[in-house]
């Protein structure tokens, strides 16, 4: 078969019936695309999620419900027929009743999963039946035949070799005669249980999708048109870039560019998948490819926030001239699967940062039985409502660039500082009060002059 291309469209691409059509469109503009992968409607995977975590208030838990079957509701009632698609929303809507009230009792990483893939289920039976009343020859696949993971719920790792065997098997032979709709951030174990890929996780199974079945090229259908030199609700002057290096955008989506989720590059860099983000409100505006390379690398590319973030310090005068310290601590943070971000170190003391992208969401935290155990190694302080301020761009060892961006920054007190591991990137830390303050000031100087 011929490659085809691979369009993923986020959760305000599928928010209503409005937009499901201009998703559509979209695909009929393009008939090399014959896989379609959805996230669930707009707002769907936060109420899910409250369920998951347990609602003891049976009214609250049942106005969830209703709350989640009147988004669905409203697109089904434009629909021409939609009797079919209307009995198999209404059975997923009633498996989540359930699941919600378990999660009543006791709620578990396995269930949350089980609840929150349920959002991908109900919009891509309603994309699909629009479509075809569209004209457009679609069907439905559920992608957890094809998304193999381990039973790492809340952030599952995919089993890459498995999906591409029965991408092969299952997924390429439906594309040869249709178009098909199939669901971003789930898969399944090998026991056939639910798993999720993590918050944002649509776009790295998107990659993982067009990896498997060597698409020519994938689209990331989304909000924005395309990715901006910063956030324009932040800094109204930021400005498109029309095309970027997998690595300068491997590096924003890190660092908290929302237009991507940080792991989406890794299967297209690995199979040389050129990946295209664009607005599915406005797609005439075109977007933002992103290549192996590209004609300009700018020393200032772009600026990141993220916010909701962690960061620890720890404090020993064992660590004078000492060896082996920091390999006790990374050998506790493995033992309780803590994900460590930056890290910064001095004689007595190093501080780092934590990460978190599993799907419950929220601040990183260092858990208790963890903390005890780097306490009998050294003092221990945790800090909240901290957020990361990242600068992206090329050759930034270059002489002289620091002082532009740190006699801009003079007014402002910066926590936690980490540059030289790559020449892409400077970042810090600042209280979340003063961050966006950060990014406009920094946008100002180093991109509206």
């Amino acid at each position: 078969m011929r490659a085809f291309n691979v369009a993923k469209f986020g959760g305000t691409s599928v928010a209503n019936f409005e937009a499901m059509s201009r998703c559509s469109a979209i695909i009929e503009n393009n008939p090399q695309t014959k896989l379609v992968v959805s996230s669930a409607c707009s707002g769907v995977t936060n109420l899910l999620v409250e369920l998951a975590n347990g609602v003891q208030d049976a009214e609250r838990r049942l106005a969830v419900v209703k709350e989640l079957a009147d988004i669905h509701n409203a697109i089904i009632d434009q629909l021409a027929e939609p009797v079919k698609v209307e009995k198999e929303v209404h059975a997923i809507l009633d498996s989540v009743a359930s699941a919600a009230e378990a999660a009543s009792f006791q709620s578990s990483k396995k269930l949350t999963d089980h609840l929150v893939a349920c959002g991908e289920l109900m919009s891509t039976h309603i994309l699909a039946q629009l479509m075809r009343e569209r004209g457009v020859d679609a069907v439905r696949f559920d992608i957890r035949e094809v998304l193999r993971t381990d039973d790492n719920y809340g952030k599952a790792e995919a089993q890459v070799e498995e999906v591409k065997r029965l991408a092969q098997e299952k997924l390429i032979p439906l594309c040869e005669n249709q178009v098909v709709v199939t669901q971003g951030f789930i898969g399944s174990d090998e026991q056939g249980n639910t798993t999720t890929l993590g918050r944002g996780g649509s776009d790295y199974s998107a990659a993982l999708i067009a990896e498997a079945v060597q698409a020519s090229g994938l689209e990331i259908w989304t909000d924005v048109p395309g990715i901006y030199t910063t956030d324009p609700r932040i800094a109204p002057k930021a400005s498109p870039i029309p095309e970027i290096t997998f690595s300068e955008a491997s590096e924003m989506a890190n660092f908290g560019a929302k237009i991507l989720h940080p792991s989406t590059l890794v299967p297209a860099i690995r199979h040389g998948i050129p990946v295209f983000v664009g607005s599915s409100k406005e797609p005439e505006k075109g977007g933002t490819w992103i290549r192996q390379q590209v004609e300009e690398s700018p020393q200032f590319r772009a600026l990141a926030l993220r916010c909701n973030q962690t960061m620890v310090t720890l404090r020993s005068d064992k660590m004078f001239h000492a060896y082996g310290f920091l390999a006790k601590v990374f050998e506790v943070l493995a033992k309780y699967k803590i994900s460590v971000d930056l890290i910064t170190t001095s004689e007595i003391s190093v501080s780092l940062t934590l990460d978190k992208t599993d799907t419950s969401g929220g601040a990183p935290e260092l858990h208790q039985a963890a903390r005890e155990e780097l306490e009998q190694l050294c003092t221990v302080e945790v800090e909240h409502n901290l957020c990361l301020v990242a600068l992206i761009g090329n050759q930034m060892e270059t002489k002289g660039y620091a002082k532009q961006v740190f006699s801009t920054l003079g007014d402002f007190n910066l926590r936690m500082i980490c540059y030289g591991a790559s020449d892409h990137n400077l970042c810090f830390l600042v209280d979340a009060p003063v961050a966006k303050n950060v990014i406009q000031t920094l946008h100002q100087e180093l991109f509206e002059g």
